[in-house]
Formats: structure tokens, sequence, C-alpha cells
């Protein structure tokens, strides 16, 4: 379990985040949900290591990483550009965390990763002749095959459109599964979070504005605040709200 106690952290005398506290258990998928600003991919860069907070704990598996540094908490993160290697072909970015942990995934797993994938037909192109959909991938696999104690995700669909974002939105949704693996996604986008995750952490303005499933945010909206983030400000579809939620936002 990831557990996140009275997490606060300021730039210059501004709070970014406000004694922010969350419990995460083992697999399940939890979006960070908010408007610009408003301190979700702060609280992601802290989780993973690449932020010092001002002040609080990260704990997992009761264990204090607080201070433990980026490289030593064996959390990966996919960034929303991708942050791929130009020079090297899809297989040659996808193994090369492996060159000083050659052990840590056999050539089964890898090939299960490659193939869960579906990156085979892909593996010799250069990341100048992959599609926004197959460079995506090809960073998820990259992550894969270090084997993070959680899998983090910054904006992965912002880039992509249509069929293609549906298609990594299911991966992501089946990798967490099939794998059993802890998934912290952040998004400015409702309809995401309400189609891909188990839960829903929304953020405004550096503090936790409501926490729960899909269907108690949408149902039990605990102020103006998400209601208006949530159903007006973004206009999620009307036939995606009908299909997860029923008649009452048909």
């Amino acid at each position: 379990m990831l557990q996140l106690q009275n997490i606060s952290k300021q730039y210059e005398g501004k709070v970014v985040l406000d004694e922010v506290n969350l419990d995460i258990k083992k697999g399940e998928i939890v979006s960070l949900l908010g408007p610009s600003g408003s301190g979700k991919s702060t609280l992601l860069h802290i989780i993973l290591g690449l932020t010092k907070m001002t002040h609080g704990k990260v704990l997992f598996d009761d264990q204090d990483l607080s201070h433990v540094s980026m490289k030593d908490r064996g959390f990966n993160i996919v960034f929303q550009d991708y942050a791929l290697f130009p020079n090297l072909n899809a297989y040659e970015n996808i193994v090369y965390g492996l060159r000083n942990k050659k052990n840590l995934t056999s050539k089964e797993e890898l090939q299960e990763y490659i193939e869960f994938l579906e990156l085979t037909p892909h593996l010799t192109k250069r990341i100048s002749e992959l599609s926004g959909g197959q460079k995506q991938r090809v960073s998820i696999a990259r992550t894969l095959v270090m084997k993070p104690k959680i899998l983090l995700l910054d904006e992965p669909l912002s880039a992509l459109d249509g069929v293609i974002k549906e298609s990594i939105k299911q991966r992501i949704h089946a990798i967490a599964k099939e794998f059993n693996l802890t998934t912290i996604i952040v998004t400015h986008d409702p309809e995401e979070a309400l189609t891909l995750s188990d839960k829903i952490l929304i953020i405004n303005e550096g503090s936790i504005v409501q926490y729960g499933t899909p269907y108690e945010i949408m149902n039990f909206p605990q102020n103006d605040f998400v209601r208006s983030f949530i159903l007006k400000q973004l206009q999620i579809k009307r036939q995606n709200i009908h299909h997860l939620f029923g008649e009452q936002y048909a």
C-alpha cells in the first residue's frame, strides 16, 4: 500500500499542496484529476521522488520513503512526451534500462511485455517512424521491464486522438489488472479519469476536494466545484455518462 501523510509543498512562500493524505491499495488505478495548476503533477513528482516536499511522509508497505532517492524507490514514470531516445530503435529503447540490471527481467518476461503491447512488428523501427500510439506503447514497455513497484503516468493520453487514445487507455487498464500493478495517472480530463480509474482524487488549489470511486463522484459530488468541473466545464459525452452511470445523467 502507498500512503501519503500530510504532504505539503511550498514554492517561494506559495502553497502548492496543503496537507494531502491518501491511501492507495496494491493494484488500484488512481487518477489525480484537476485543472491546470491544481498541484496534481507536483504530487506525482513527490511520490516519484523527483520533487522534495516541504513536509509530510511517503510510505510504501510501511517503509518511510520520504528521504529515499528517486532511483532507490523502485517507482517508474511514463512522461507525457514519451522521453524516448531518437537515435535508438524501438527495441533498444525498451531494453535501455536493463543495461546495468541484466537479470531484472527474463527474456520470457520481456517477450511477454512486447507481445502484450503488440510491439513485435515495430521493434526495428526508429522512433521517428512510429506513430504517437506506438511511441506511447514503447514508453510503457520500457517502464514495465524495470519491474516498477508503482507505475506513474503523467498525462499519458493528452497527445493522442480518437481510436488510438481509446486503445492506449484500454491497454493501461489491462496492464494494471494483468500484472496487479498499482497505477497513478495525472490527467486534466474527467472522462479519462472516470472511464479508466478505480478511484479518483480531485485536487483544486493544492487541496483534496474529493476522493472516491467514479460512481461516488458522479452520483455524490461533495461540492459545487466537483459538480461544475466534472459535468459542466469539460462537458463529458452524454453517451459515456449513460453507459457508466445510468439514466440519471443521460
